[in-house]
């Protein structure tokens, strides 16, 4: 107590100073507009770049569960696209603008109905390799999600793999970025439409080859390469890539390969997105069941 007493007797001059300065200021904005004003705009820009910095730092705190509401929505959006309907016709006019269609007259008959065809699942990628000759991505998601071997993997850009196999509660998924023949995706340009397969030959993870593609084909340079459809695994006009350049095969081929640069990020990919092709099952059944006729 006595050194409080001794302190504030030492600076009492220079307390009083601060006290009677104070007075004078709020004198001074209560009583003249322009001051007044001036000070409410300091104020408020104060408070305002306070406020701005508070919500920045709020924000970074709450960006993952901004981001896991984000794939929720864009799985939403995914699942209403009209590429994961197919279109039945019940009688010989053809619409297929939305899910039900009805006939224009007074009888409001329907006249079509779009099936689902694929369902969009998110999931979060908790392990991803990029430097292997078969690269794998690991999710968490499994069989209790109802995830499957042999459904289709896209990413927020574009293509990502295949699941290969799968566990209650994770699964795995064999990248695009994985060497040999039996990996592929079955592709298309988008600009001409010509057909190819696109397969990753190892090198630099953002670069595959489109293979197969004819001669004459009109190339441009930063077409969108997308997927084809024809692949049970995924719907088609989903990116994989966009043209770099060409690459003669020899000059007796027919057909010349492409360099695409992927659509898919495959060094920060956080989330994906399985796809389930739920007539894939009734496709597979009738082709398989057509092979052994043939083959009769």
């Amino acid at each position: 107590m006595r050194n409080l007493i001794i302190f504030l007797r030492r600076y009492f001059n220079f307390f009083l100073f601060l006290l009677l300065e104070v007075i004078c200021l709020v004198l001074v904005f209560q009583n003249n507009d322009f001051q007044k004003t001036a000070y409410l705009n300091s104020a408020n820009n104060i408070s305002a770049r306070l406020y701005e910095r508070y919500n920045n730092v709020e924000y970074y705190f709450h960006l993952k569960a901004t981001n896991d509401s984000l794939v929720k929505e864009n799985a939403r959006l995914h699942n209403m696209l009209r590429t994961s309907f197919d279109t039945v016709i019940l009688d010989n006019i053809v619409k297929s603008d939305t899910i039900r269609q009805y006939s224009t007259d007074t009888t409001r008959k329907v006249i079509s109905t779009a099936v689902r065809r694929y369902l969009y699942k998110a999931a979060k990628v908790v392990n991803n390799s990029v430097n292997s000759p078969i690269n794998y991505i690991t999710i968490h998601r499994g069989s209790a999600d109802g995830i499957r071997p042999n459904m289709g993997v896209v990413g927020p850009s574009g293509v990502v793999g295949i699941v290969r196999s799968v566990n209650e509660h994770y699964a795995v998924i064999i990248s695009l970025l994985s060497k040999g023949r039996n990996f592929g995706t079955s592709a298309r340009l988008n600009h001409s439409k010509e057909m190819g397969m696109v397969r990753w030959h190892g090198g630099e993870a953002g670069y595959a080859t489109m293979e197969d593609v004819p001669k004459g084909v009109h190339l441009v340079k930063g077409d969108t390469v997308v997927t084809s459809g024809y692949s049970a695994f995924f719907p088609e006009n989903i990116p994989i890539g966009y043209v770099e350049s060409t690459e003669e095969v020899d000059k007796a081929s027919t057909s010349v390969n492409v360099r695409i640069r992927l659509a898919t990020n495959f060094y920060n990919l956080q989330y994906v997105y399985v796809i389930d092709n739920l007539l894939q099952d009734e496709q597979k059944s009738l082709e398989d069941s057509t092979y052994k006729l043939i083959k009769q």
